[in-house]
């Protein structure tokens, strides 16, 4: 059943992840249909990402003592309904609003799912748990802008929102008859677990993963400019290129997971000078054409990694508050691209398309410090986890800690 489990969570993740990503692919066809500029279109994705950026760390808090199968139930009731809504409403101001409302639930059902997933098998065997779960949040980016695109195109605009609301209800359906009750062993208070913020390593760790992820997603958002101005690649060729770079998230996603369940201390240090390395490479060689899609391809799976190695990072600064800890990062993750790209876009402006890659290295750097900060001063605290990463507490040893 836990395999079962899993693959539920990540499909419901998927679906989740797909109505937020999705919508990229028709903003043109959402425009013409309601009479808007393409630009007041992108407040569908930009008032969702803000919706998730604010309830991030609230949302998941308020649901922690709830029965996990329920609100699995409950969330993916909100978006399948709304998406219906989306898909039949008569005015624009209906579909942002029906867009706006699951998206507060979003970090609840992405935070619980990697909880459950990760909780769920042996304590060594958990980042492998949450890594199947993040592939769900890797193929809903990649997948649902071209499908759901294409759905749109060769049907139409209705019937391609109603997708979002097919892949919900889907995994609605599985949840219902095919999970199992899954009751809170465990209520925390919300005290308890906002005392995690009182914590230097949180802090460390909240910094740290926005670095890291603006690091990734600040140059990642000015890639199809750089191959076309600087590597000066055909549309069609940057197009498969966008596609190698997200299916190779995927393939990330799984290698993290192996490595964060054996070796998590060298992965996590080396990460940045991996990252760093290819940056290098795709400043001197990204203006031809095999180099660039190498980089790609190798890009795209440190970018899942980086996933990855944000929801650890933060899952470990603060294991006595598992969900909390999820909505930490999602909201972290989701202010580092918003910074990240921000300053990319500063270099862009200032110094042109390649420099964009100085603002990815400058949050590389502040990434990596912090990391040897929380190291440095967990390892003076004297403290050492079973899992072989020096300083971080492991569930067993919270348990351990509040018996005593």
């Amino acid at each position: 059943m836990k395999k079962g489990l899993i693959l539920i969570l990540t499909i419901g993740v998927f679906s989740i992840i797909n109505t937020e990503m999705g919508v990229v692919g028709i903003l043109p066809l959402i425009a013409e249909n309601y009479g808007v500029t393409v630009a007041a279109a992108g407040l569908l994705v930009s008032m969702f990402a803000l919706a998730v950026a604010v309830s991030g760390p609230t949302m998941p808090l308020f649901f922690s003592g709830v029965n996990r199968k329920k609100v699995m139930i409950l969330v993916l009731g909100v978006f399948t309904a709304c998406n219906v809504i989306s898909a039949f409403a008569a005015t624009f101001p209906v579909v942002l609003i029906a867009r706006v409302i699951p998206a507060f639930f979003q970090p609840v059902y992405v935070s619980m799912a990697m909880s459950v997933a990760g909780s769920s098998v042996p304590e060594k065997d958990a980042p492998k748990a949450v890594s199947k779960v993040m592939m769900g949040v890797s193929a809903g980016m990649v997948l649902g802008v071209p499908v759901v695109s294409y759905i749109s195109g060769m049907t139409s605009l209705r019937v391609g929102m109603l997708f979002f609301a097919a892949v919900n209800a889907a995994a609605l359906i599985a949840t219902v008859f095919a999970v199992p009750d899954l009751p809170v062993k465990e209520k925390l208070s919300y005290g308890s677990q906002l005392n995690v913020l009182k914590e230097g390593r949180t802090w460390l760790s909240i910094f740290g993963v926005m670095f890291l992820n603006g690091s990734v997603f600040g140059v990642y958002s000015y890639l199809s400019e750089y191959m076309e101005t600087v590597t000066q690649l055909p549309a069609a060729l940057i197009s498969a290129l966008l596609l190698v770079y997200g299916l190779s998230n995927i393939l990330g996603n799984l290698i993290a997971g192996r490595m964060l369940s054996s070796r998590p201390m060298g992965f996590v240090i080396t990460f940045p000078f991996l990252l760093a390395a290819v940056y290098a490479v795709l400043f001197f060689l990204g203006y031809f054409t095999v180099p660039m899609a190498i980089l790609t391809f190798v890009w795209g799976v440190l970018a899942g990694a980086a996933a990855n190695i944000n929801q650890y990072w933060l899952a470990t600064a603060a294991p006595e508050a598992p969900d909390f800890a999820n909505g930490l990062f999602l909201a972290s993750t989701n202010l580092g691209t918003t910074v990240g790209t921000s300053v990319c876009g500063f270099f862009l402006s200032a110094m042109g398309t390649p420099y964009i890659i100085m603002g990815g290295m400058s949050f590389i750097v502040c990434a990596f410090a912090l990391i040897a900060l929380r190291i440095y001063g967990e390892k003076r605290a004297g403290s050492a986890s079973s899992s072989g990463f020096p300083g971080l507490r492991t569930r067993t040893q919270v348990t351990r800690e509040k018996k005593a």
